[in-house]
C-alpha cells in the first residue's frame, strides 16, 4: 500500500498513530509513503499513484472516503487570507476554494508557514472562523480517502478516532523546532484540530461543495 503523506503539523497525531498501528505484520511490511503538499497528493491519488491519503475536501467528491478528516469548529490558526494582492497558495486546493466562496480578497496562506506567520503576531483572517461565523458549522479541510485496501483503511480510521493519541515530548520538540515554533505552541495548535467527521461536519461539507460549484 502506498499512503500519501502530508507533513503538516495538523496530521502529527495521525502520523504518530500510524507508526504504532500494527494490525498485522503484513500490513506494516507493505506500507510505503509518498510525501508531498496537499495539491500534489490530490493529483497522485487521482492518478492512483497513492492508494490512500488525506485528500483536500474540494477534491474528494466521488471518492471512497472514511469518516475521518481534518476538521475545525471555528478558528484553525493555519489557514488564512492576509493583506496583499489576490494570490492562491500553490500547496492548497480546499483553502483557495474556501477563500473564493467566502468572498475574501488577498493572499491565501496555509499550513505550517501560516501557523508560524500567525504566531509571529501578523494580522490575518482565519478562513475556518469566517466559515463558522457565516454558517455556524465546522469546516472540513480534508478527508481520509482510498482507491484500494478499503477494508484496511476503514479499520484504521475507526481505530484512530477511538484511540487517545499521546505525542511524545521528544517528537513535539523535534517537529516544533523544524518549524521555528515552541513545543507549547504546537500543543496549543493541535487542540483546535479534530478528526471525526460527524453529522454537522457532513452537512457543512455538503454545503461547501455545493457552493464551490456555483463559483
Amino acid at each position: 500500500m502506498i499512503f500519501g503523506s502530508i507533513s503538516y503539523l495538523n496530521l502529527l497525531p495521525f502520523q504518530t498513530f500510524l507508526k504504532r498501528y500494527k494490525p498485522n505484520s503484513q500490513f506494516q511490511h507493505s506500507l510505503r509513503y509518498r510525501r508531498d503538499v496537499p495539491s500534489q497528493i490530490n493529483s497522485a491519488f487521482k492518478s492512483r499513484r497513492v492508494n490512500a491519503a488525506f485528500i483536500s475536501s474540494v477534491a474528494s467528491k466521488g471518492c471512497r472516503c472514511t469518516d475521518v478528516g481534518i476538521v475545525a469548529d471555528g478558528a484553525v490558526y493555519s489557514v488564512f487570507v492576509v493583506d496583499g494582492k489576490d494570490e492562491i497558495d500553490s500547496e492548497s486546493a480546499t483553502s483557495n476554494a474556501l477563500a473564493r466562496v467566502l468572498g475574501l480578497r488577498g493572499r491565501v496562506i496555509i499550513g505550517d508557514k501560516a501557523l508560524k506567520y500567525y504566531l509571529e503576531g501578523n494580522d490575518t483572517t482565519d478562513l475556518s472562523q469566517k466559515w463558522k461565523d457565516d454558517t455556524d458549522l465546522p469546516f472540513v479541510f480534508a478527508r481520509l480517502c482510498y482507491n484500494r485496501y478499503g477494508t484496511e483503511i476503514e479499520s484504521l480510521a475507526e481505530m484512530f478516532v477511538k484511540s487517545p493519541i499521546k505525542i511524545p515530548q521528544s517528537v513535539l520538540k523535534r517537529e516544533a523546532k523544524k518549524r521555528g515554533i515552541k513545543a507549547s505552541e504546537l500543543r496549543w495548535y493541535l487542540k483546535y484540530i479534530h478528526y471525526r467527521i460527524d453529522q454537522r461536519s457532513k452537512r457543512s461539507l455538503k454545503m461547501f461543495l455545493k457552493k464551490t460549484k456555483m463559483q
